[in-house]
């Protein structure tokens, strides 16, 4: 068995491809240095409900893992450790479970204090989580706390922020181009608008590169207020031009229509991190462009194809780079550990691997450059200056 210690690893958040292979990585390179390795279950709630009783059932709090168990797993999309969206450090009371309720009182509670005693009680020499930023912020505040943490970026949205690449992204751009190019099939037929709805909370990079790879005509990004009368006329002038008489727009999630600053949602309730889950905005555009048409083609309406790609940009196996970047960020993590090195986030910067301090993750969200990578007048990327660029032309900066 081991004999240099014990790493603890999880997921958090939303699931994405390239979770899996993360957790291969970090799990082969660590048996094979000499550790043991603990998969936590659900995220932070497998350490806020794990029971420190070695007779009580915690199969679904933690499990040690093999490279028997991680060999098969690494080549599926998902998460086979699960995942949710529990802050520990913002607990609702019906959250607790039932063996904390005698100790924590409040509505919401912060339960820090007892995940620090499950992390000792489990022995772990190192935690890796792997996430957003809002996984990764609880994990800042273990390091704060004096856990030896090492964090690996993953999200759709690709804005964790000291990072030019996050796992799940690469899939994310894939499916989008995929997505959107079968989706016309239907646009062309009918001779409509395609709007189709993206992640993209507060940051418009799942809109963006789709399109600058030519998966739509236009798109609209959180950065950036969109005119809605502008994106009519200029979605009518593509529509135009095209032989089939069809035009598409990539719209993220979290955009918002000027002289409107509020983001469209599905539901009102929101997770322990105070996200409501976003949704709505491009049926909301679809509706408009429909009443708008008009004015811009010669008093005739054009109907709307309206598509939301949600959960199939996320679920499936990875693609060729969300399998790459994990493995080379889970071996980073590994070769992080092995110095006595935590506090870290592991990245990639304008094209090369390496590490940054957790304390960026503090910071503001990694958003587009409008400026830079945006025509406002146009609504569509900028396509010059790529000269030195990274391979996904934005970088952390």
């Amino acid at each position: 068995m081991a004999n240099k210690g014990t790493i603890g690893i999880l997921t958090g958040g939303g699931d994405v491809p390239g979770l899996n292979p993360a957790i291969r990585a970090v799990t082969i390179r660590a048996i094979r240095e000499g550790y043991r390795v603990i998969g936590i279950k659900r995220g932070w709630a497998g350490l806020v409900d794990l029971v420190q009783d070695r007779e009580a059932d915690n199969s679904g709090n933690f499990h040690v893992l093999s490279e028997e168990i991680v060999n098969p797993a690494g080549r599926t999309g998902g998460t086979f450790l699960h995942s949710s969206r529990t802050r520990p450090s913002h607990l609702p009371r019906p959250n607790l479970p039932v063996h904390l309720r005698g100790s924590y009182q409040d509505e919401i509670n912060d339960v820090t204090p007892q995940v620090l005693k499950n992390i000792e009680w489990l022995g772990l020499d190192f935690l890796v989580p792997i996430g957003g930023d809002d996984t990764l912020s609880y994990g800042y505040r273990l390091h704060k706390e004096g856990v030896k943490v090492v964090a690996i970026p993953k999200t759709m949205d690709n804005d964790v922020p000291g990072t030019d690449y996050c796992i799940g992204f690469g899939t994310c751009v894939s499916r989008t181009i995929e997505l959107a190019h079968t989706l016309r099939t239907s646009a062309g037929s009918h001779e409509r608008f395609l709007v189709i709805e993206v992640f993209g909370r507060y940051a418009g990079y799942s809109a963006l590169l789709p399109t600058m790879a030519g998966a739509a005509d236009r798109c609209v990004i959180p950065e950036l207020d969109f005119d809605i009368e502008q994106l009519t006329d200029l979605l009518v002038y593509d529509r135009n031009r095209h032989p089939s008489s069809y035009s598409v727009v990539l719209v993220s999630e979290g955009a918002k229509i000027r002289g409107d600053d509020s983001m469209s949602f599905l539901e009102t309730e929101k997770d322990q991190y105070g996200h409501a889950k976003l949704g709505g905005i491009g049926r909301r555009v679809g509706d408009e462009l429909k009443r708008l048409s008009p004015k811009y083609n010669a008093g005739r309406r054009i109907n709307v194809i309206n598509q939301r790609l949600g959960y199939l940009v996320r679920c499936g196996a990875p693609d060729a780079l969300d399998c790459v970047v994990p493995m080379a960020f889970g071996n980073l993590a590994l070769d992080l550990i092995l110095e006595g090195t935590s506090g870290r986030l592991v990245n990639i910067r304008n094209g090369v691997y390496g590490s940054i301090s957790m304390e960026v993750i503090n910071g503001p969200h990694k958003v587009v450059d409008v400026d830079k990578f945006y025509n406002r007048e146009r609504l569509r990327p900028n396509f010059k200056d790529l000269n030195n660029a990274p391979l996904f032309i934005m970088n952390a900066d």
